[in-house]
């Protein structure tokens, strides 16, 4: 399926990854903002194509472009125990305190928000926690 969005022209390039932030009010009364905050807040995607359409706009300086974009998957670490490859889940970050693990990124990943709702495309099975946690690592999409 192919996602339609508007991007600001400076950053619209193919193969660009960026995470979707979601609303600006100062967007509120624009006539185009249905298509700019069509995407997931905290996902990430990638441009796969730009079109030809440009639109003026009050945030981005040189306006606006239309881009076609995909969905990527992110690895996140859950707990174990709802680690099951299909279900949907809620998404929350593990309980941890040590910021200098390793793993501190996979269980409090920057692409996906507290509390949104994510499928598990695969289950890569648990990952060693320092704190004693038992911890899956997932691909959510």
């Amino acid at each position: 399926m192919v996602i339609i969005t508007l991007i600001g022209e400076r950053q619209a390039k193919e193969g660009i990854v960026f995470v979707y932030k979601g609303f600006v009010s100062e967007c509120r009364e624009c006539k185009l903002k249905t298509v700019c905050f069509n995407l997931d807040t905290g996902s990430t995607y990638r441009i796969k194509a730009l079109r030809g359409v440009h639109h003026e706009c009050k945030i981005h300086e040189d306006g606006v472009r239309v881009v076609e974009v995909e969905k990527l998957p992110v690895k996140v670490g859950v707990i174990q125990k709802i680690a099951l490859e299909g279900s949907t889940i809620t998404f929350e970050e593990i309980k941890c305190r040590n910021l200098g693990c390793d793993l501190y990124r996979l269980c409090h990943p920057v692409a996906v928000e507290r509390g949104s709702k994510c499928k598990i495309l695969e289950v890569h099975g648990e990952v060693g926690c320092p704190e004693g946690n038992k911890v899956t690592e997932v691909v959510l999409g």
